[in-house]
C-alpha cells in the first residue's frame, strides 16, 4: 500500500485527485460568489468545504506517514526546494482554507453546517428573528481575511504545481504525470 518510485498507491492517487479537483472547484466557486454575490451557492460551498476538510486531514496524515514520492528525474537544487515548498503550501493551504471558512462562519454567528447537518450551532439574535449575532467579530474578520489571503496563495501554488508537472512531462519526459494517473511506469 506504500508508494514506490515507479508506482504510487491507489490511496495516494485518489486523495491527490479528490483534494485537487475539490480545492480547484471550491476556489472557482468562491471567486464566482465573491464577484457576483451569488448568495444561493454559499450553503453548497460551505458544505463541500467542510466535507473536504475531513478528506484533507486524511491526505495530510497519509502524506506524513507515507512521505513524498521520489522524484523520477534529477532536478536542480533550487527547483527541488521550490517543489517542496509548493507541496507544503498546498497541503497547509488545503487545511487552512476550510478551517478559516469555518472560523469565519462560526465566529460570525452563522454556525457550520454540512449538507444540513449542524456541526457548530448558529447564534440566533433574540431580538431580530432570522438574524444572527456574531460570537466574535474580530475572529470572524480574522477568518475572512485568512480565507481570502490563503485563496490567492493557493492559486499561485496550484499554478506552480501544474507548471512543474507539465515541465516534468514535456521537458524532462520522466513519466511523473503517468505515475500520478496510476500507471505503472518503466525506469
Amino acid at each position: 500500500m506504500k508508494d514506490r518510485k515507479l508506482r504510487l498507491s491507489a490511496v495516494t492517487i485518489a486523495l491527490h485527485w479528490i483534494v485537487a479537483l475539490s480545492v480547484i472547484m471550491l476556489l472557482a466557486v468562491g471567486f464566482y460568489m465573491e464577484t457576483t454575490k451569488a448568495f444561493a451557492l454559499y450553503g453548497l460551498h460551505k458544505s463541500f468545504g467542510a466535507l473536504i476538510f475531513f478528506i484533507v486531514v486524511a491526505r495530510v496524515l497519509w502524506r506524513i506517514a507515507n512521505g513524498f514520492p521520489e522524484a523520477l528525474s534529477q532536478v536542480q537544487r533550487l527547483e527541488l526546494l521550490l517543489s517542496k515548498v509548493v507541496h507544503w503550501v498546498l497541503l497547509i493551504g488545503s487545511m487552512l482554507m476550510p478551517m478559516s471558512g469555518m472560523l469565519m462562519s462560526a465566529a460570525g454567528g452563522r454556525g457550520v453546517y454540512m449538507f444540513g447537518v449542524e456541526l457548530i450551532a448558529s447564534n440566533p439574535d433574540p431580538i431580530n428573528p432570522g438574524k444572527v449575532v456574531a460570537l466574535s467579530k474580530e475572529w470572524a474578520s480574522v477568518g475572512s481575511q485568512m480565507h481570502e489571503v490563503v485563496a490567492w496563495v493557493m492559486v499561485v501554488a496550484i499554478v506552480l504545481h501544474i507548471a512543474g508537472a507539465l515541465k516534468h512531462h514535456f521537458v524532462y519526459k520522466d513519466q511523473t504525470l503517468l505515475r500520478m494517473k496510476g500507471k505503472q511506469i518503466s525506469e
